[in-house]
């Protein structure tokens, strides 16, 4: 049988571990998060004082912290699939649905996705756009300029992932096994 190439091999753990930092740093926003929906509780309930930026800053953060996350995800194998029929079939034949699916769908999908976010987001900074849900008005352009790059973290895990289904494809060999992931 033969062996996968070294230096693509590395690329793979290159990403991987680039993956796994980003994922970590994302995590941490929960944070934050969680202690401005703690400060809103607090000043809702004991002083009768909601605040009126809890709101836009929790759904921008949530929304940050899931559309960051994504590529995580899809590294750790947390992405939706029919895993009745997927773990019943052999490496190469995985191997084979994932390559043509990351080639066919994921790369042209995302490529498109992130030049319409990334235009959606330009144009809320040019024009400073405002969030028109709560008093506080913040500024939308951080939040939509999320989307691109989360978009760009997952063509970057997408690389790593396309090497493996290749792989698999090719030689019927699993580069990474992705834990089974029980809900």
């Amino acid at each position: 049988m033969a062996e996968p190439s070294p230096r693509l091999v590395a690329i793979v753990r290159i990403v991987d571990r680039f993956t796994d930092a980003t994922g970590l740093w994302v995590a941490w926003l929960n944070v934050p998060m969680m202690l401005a929906v703690a400060y809103e509780v607090l000043m809702r309930y004991a002083f009768n004082a909601p605040t009126v930026w809890v709101y836009d800053f929790t759904y921008m953060m949530y929304g940050s912290v899931f559309m960051l996350g994504s590529a995580y995800a899809l590294h750790k194998g947390a992405h939706i699939r029919t895993d009745f029929f997927f773990e019943k079939w052999s490496i190469r034949t995985k191997g084979i649905i994932d390559s043509v699916a990351y080639i066919a769908f994921f790369y042209p999908a995302l490529v498109v996705f992130l030049l319409v976010s990334w235009n959606e987001g330009w144009y809320a900074f040019t024009i400073n756009e405002t969030s028109e849900q709560t008093p506080w008005r913040p500024v939308l352009w951080p939040f939509k300029m999320v989307v691109p790059l989360a978009v760009l973290l997952l063509l970057i895990q997408g690389i790593s992932e396309t090497i493996k289904s290749v792989y698999a494809a090719r030689l019927g060999i699993e580069l990474e096994h992705k834990e089974k992931i029980e809900i």
